[in-house]
């Protein structure tokens, strides 16, 4: 593998500020952005604009409040403009809860923010800040640490091993608008898990409850990271805080066997009743009898056409999608994983369980997996994967067009940045999800635009 720089081409990620979208992604909260111009634009376009054209929401895109701080303000420092701006804000905007997020500039000339913000401590919109500068990391630090400020600073206390609503659970999964199909999956899951006999705190998007759902965190049974490494840090702030124990299941799951095995799992860590566990038997019954019916016409199609279908993959994505879709594609669709290559910065400490996931995803199939942000590199290493002289599949970003054409390869787009496809609702993870996921891919082997 070539040396990893310090330099990077093609980015598959914003900075920590990126946290903003976090902000936008619940019902009535919005971002007051605390940094230099430009900075929080820049994180638009990495993570929505051209990232499957997702939208901006209320308050989000070029409707974001910031200080736009300049030279002055670094010399005199930003506070009393900062003051200023959240008062018009809250007079402007119609939110319920305003989270000031500090960039590098705030941070560096040392601009008090928590005395501003605490200003505001009391008033009937609350006003709280997070220390989110890209110096600190990249969106998806800055994703974790303002889910923390706000369960700290606006969630609150709550009395540590206090009563709990029984089969409530919070979910701490893909994070909003940087997992491209994030709305669909959120939808998928909550689906999922209210038919195991959940009841589901999504926390964002249209799946989520806003901000009342969020008051009701402390008060749920258990937390649930479902993902590689995105959220331990919440479960682990959660567990401590509030005495809320965790269930980490690193790998989000797609296709009828996975997700079954997802909610026995689920069902096991919850201690379910008999009577839950059977209600979630019949749920899961009922969605293997429609996901087998609709796999057996979609058999016809691959029986007639496998022998000029592609069956080798490189996969280029953050961990959440490529653990989750190596593992679908080998052990579901007999598809052979030849590169795996995870771009999202993930904390060396989760390397080797990350990379003990890619042992074994089904019976004598393996694939050695890489941690790679820089462009260029990734490149470097897709020409050199030997996929023989069949037509390969790279399941990647939009940045990988131009060495699939070089590989002569089919790409399917699964992760940032996504610029030639438009995403509403549609996901690739659960029951549903993986069926979509099939029509993408073999769409895509027959000519059709995926």
């Amino acid at each position: 593998m070539l040396e990893q720089t310090n330099s990077i081409v093609h980015p598959r990620y914003g900075c920590s500020i990126g946290a903003a979208y976090t902000v936008l992604a619940i019902d009535r909260a919005i971002p007051i952005i605390n940094c230099s111009p430009g900075c929080v634009d820049k994180q638009y376009t990495i993570l929505s604009g051209e990232n499957g054209y997702q939208g901006t929401g209320y308050g989000g895109g070029g409707a974001i409040p910031s200080v736009n701080i300049g030279e002055l303000d670094v010399v005199f420092g930003a506070a009393k403009r900062l003051d200023a701006l959240i008062k018009s804000t809250l007079r402007i905007m119609d939110g319920d809860l305003f989270v000031v997020l500090s960039g590098c500039v705030s941070e560096l000339i040392g601009d008090d923010i928590e005395s501003v913000t605490r200003a505001y401590a009391g008033k009937e919109k609350p006003v709280i800040h997070s220390d989110v500068a890209g110096f600190k990391g990249n969106n998806l630090y800055g994703h974790e640490q303002v889910v923390i400020d706000i369960i700290d600073q606006y969630v609150g206390d709550y009395e540590k091993g206090g009563p709990k609503q029984k089969k409530r659970i919070n979910v701490l999964t893909e994070v909003p608008y940087f997992n491209t199909f994030w709305r669909g999956d959120y939808a998928e899951i909550k689906r999922i898990l209210e038919g195991a006999g959940y009841a589901v705190n999504m926390l964002f998007g249209i799946d989520s409850g806003g901000l009342a759902e969020w008051k009701t965190i402390p008060e749920a049974e258990y937390n649930l990271v479902l993902s590689p490494w995105v959220g331990l840090r919440i479960a682990e702030h959660l567990e401590n805080k509030y005495g809320t124990p965790y269930l980490h299941y690193p790998v989000i799951p797609i296709g009828e066997e996975a997700t079954a095995e997802f909610i026995h799992n689920v069902l096991k860590f919850t201690k379910a009743s008999r009577a839950q566990a059977a209600k979630a038997d019949r749920f899961i019954a009922e969605e293997a009898r429609v996901y087998y019916y609709y796999l057996e016409h979609f058999a016809e199609f691959f029986a007639e056409f496998w022998f000029g279908l592609p069956s080798k993959f490189a996969i280029v994505s953050d961990a959440a999608y490529n653990i989750a879709v190596t593992k679908f594609l080998a052990d579901q669709m007999g598809l052979i994983p030849l590169k795996a290559i995870i771009t999202d910065d993930t904390p060396p400490e989760y390397h080797d369980s990350l990379r003990a996931l890619y042992k074994n995803l089904t019976d004598g199939i393996s694939v050695d997996v890489d941690f790679i942000e820089d462009g260029y590199i990734i490149e470097q290493e897709i020409e050199n994967v030997d996929f023989g002289s069949a037509t390969p599949f790279i399941f990647g970003t939009s940045w990988e067009a131009d060495i699939a054409v070089k590989r002569k390869a089919q790409l399917i787009r699964i992760g940032t940045p996504i610029t030639d496809r438009l995403v509403v609702n549609k996901s690739y993870v659960g029951y549903r999800g993986a069926l979509s996921l099939i029509e993408t891919i073999y769409t895509a082997s027959v000519g059709g635009q995926p």
